[in-house]
């Protein structure tokens, strides 16, 4: 709306011109999605037309694309393949509201203010986790691409099931020829990213199998007739055992849809220094799935294929989003028909090439050599969605990225400081050696929040200070300007603490710490405790009152 109220008319042209030209991706798209996600290929246009109409009206992004998504695709799957039998209407109504669960999740996460959520996986565990979706993707789709059927469920039993395929002779040569071909044309085309080489690709092979009539001489498999008309509003009605599944599916559809959204959405943002808002972000992502999932739709995400098409087009704003879902719309009432001899295997070779595109291998060699553990971490998130499948592999990333965020904060770094001669400052006496002790006082420094993970270590690395001093302590001084937030089990650690330190006549002070985490410690009843005088303003401070109170020290 805001676009709209902005909107100028030197912008009509550029939208509408970009808004064709995207069509000719969104369809082929559509549906290869669709059928790769295991729901009917016209449920991809379906899923292409409505999401793009409710993002235009509730999303912030100028010219973000909105749709089925390779990234999906595997999420999707997993709960709509066992769960449907092979009844196609019964997929329909199974991805209608998974959409619907993604949505509300989204939805609620957005007015809540969670768009950050997204943030808390780390790059590494991203990579590990689209690589693995990409080799679940491809997987899936390269017995279409040679014409097979295979059976088994899971990436490994996949692959032995298309090496015995293979290995057997079962493979259709001409359905290789076309799918290969198709996939080669799509790869090589990519350097030219104005060229559409998707439209391209479908449009030879489409043409090849019309022609020579492959379908019914080679056994190529097609499209056939699309349904005319457009989705009438529907409630996606499913058995109540299939619930948990869809949940849990929805529950990681919204994860992954929008942390590609808000990625791609940031990106987008600074490059046209338009500002983003995450939260908005997720609602008008949220209702954009809501959307398709009532009108036969299954979940959508961004899409950051066909957003390059339309900023390279020419794009202004959504209206080009309004454009390319109306030119489907008119497909579908007036040419159904177009597509009857578009082969699966070529639809099979956009899938493939567009799984190929979610894979990351130059950053990952970057982290190899910055960060050898973080390599590893994203290569265990990579091989527990290889094995185990999607879905557990989202569990399993989200599982690693709070172990990861724990294990930083469990064992932190903390340090005894002195003074370093013609340094300002107090410094780790690790690092410097030559750096002079007050007698009877020690510097702590506490380099993480205290929480319930790192609390007993706090308490036993205070000691260990204290155990380690070369002069009777005492007093003991924790610099604690590093010190973000304090939990109720930390503070009783320092409860603790400070009655272990006062049997051993040392009395425990603090250095440089935040308001914000004064008022913790006022909420806990530690500050009054303590006292004011216990608190200093910085480090220096603490050291004159104490040299002021031992005299002695300073000799």
């Amino acid at each position: 709306m805001h676009t709209l109220r902005e909107y100028e008319s030197s912008w009509l042209r550029s939208d509408i011109v970009a808004g064709l030209v995207m069509t000719t991706m969104l369809v082929p798209v559509g549906i290869a999605y669709a059928e790769a996600s295991g729901i009917p290929g016209i449920n991809g246009l379906y899923a292409t037309i409505v999401p793009l109409l409710a993002y235009a009206m509730f999303g912030p992004s100028r010219i973000m694309v909105l749709g089925p998504d390779s990234a999906l695709a595997a999420v999707i799957l997993a709960v709509v393949l066992p769960l449907s039998a092979g009844e196609p209407q019964r997929a329909v109504a199974l991805g209608g509201l998974m959409a619907i669960v993604s949505g509300v999740v989204c939805v609620a996460a957005g007015l809540a203010r969670l768009g950050f959520i997204t943030e808390l996986l780390s790059k590494p565990i991203r990579y590990g986790y689209m690589n693995g979706i990409a080799l679940t993707v491809i997987l899936s789709q390269i017995p279409k691409l040679f014409g097979v059927s295979v059976a088994a469920e899971g990436p490994l039993r996949q692959t032995w099931g298309i090496a015995e395929r293979v290995w057997n002779g079962d493979i259709n040569v001409t359905v290789l020829a076309i799918g290969g071909s198709s996939l080669a044309l799509i790869l090589i085309l990519k350097r030219w990213p104005r060229l559409p080489g998707m439209l391209i690709a479908v449009a030879s092979a489409t043409f090849v199998v019309a022609a020579f009539d492959l379908a019914a001489r080679a056994g190529v498999s097609v499209l056939g007739p699309l349904p005319q008309g457009l989705p009438a509003p529907r409630l996606p009605l499913v058995p109540l055992d299939s619930l948990g599944p869809i949940f849990t599916g929805g529950l990681a559809v919204a994860l992954v849809s929008f942390a590609d959204t808000s990625v791609l959405s940031r990106s987008y943002a600074a490059r046209l220094r338009t500002p983003v808002d995450p939260n908005q972000e997720m609602v008008g992502l949220g209702l954009a799935n809501v959307a398709a999932g009532f009108f036969q739709g299954f979940p959508i995400s961004s899409s950051s294929s066909r957003t390059p098409v339309a900023e390279a087009a020419g794009a202004k704003t959504q209206l080009t989003g309004v454009v390319g879902a109306l030119a489907i719309a008119l497909l579908l009432v007036f040419a159904p028909a177009l597509l009857q001899d578009l082969p699966n295997t070529a639809l099979a070779a956009i899938v493939i090439a567009s799984a190929i595109g979610l894979i990351e291998v130059s950053d990952l060699r970057r982290i190899y050599r910055i960060q050898r553990w973080e390599f590893w971490l994203s290569m265990t998130c990579f091989a527990g969605v290889a094995v185990f499948g999607a879905i557990p592999g989202i569990v399993l990333a989200i599982v690693m990225a709070v172990i990861e965020f724990l294990w930083d904060g469990w064992r932190p770094h903390s340090a005894v400081l002195g003074r370093v001669d013609d340094v300002k400052g107090y410094h780790d006496i690790t690092r410097y050696p030559k750096a002079r002790l007050v007698p009877g006082l020690v510097l702590f420094r506490w380099d993480a929040p205290l929480f319930f993970a790192n609390a007993e270590f706090f308490h036993d690395r205070v000691l260990d200070a204290v155990a380690s001093s070369p002069t009777p302590v005492r007093w003991l001084v924790v610099a604690a300007e590093p010190v973000t937030s304090v939990d109720v089990t930390a503070a009783d650690a320092i409860f603790e603490l400070d009655n272990t330190l006062h049997a051993a006549g040392i009395e425990l002070y603090f250095a440089e710490m935040k308001d914000p985490v004064k008022d913790k410690l006022k909420r806990f009843g530690l500050y009054t405790h303590f006292g004011e005088q216990s608190f200093f303003a910085t480090i220096g401070e603490a050291v004159k009152r104490y040299l002021a109170a031992h005299p002695s020290a300073a000799r």
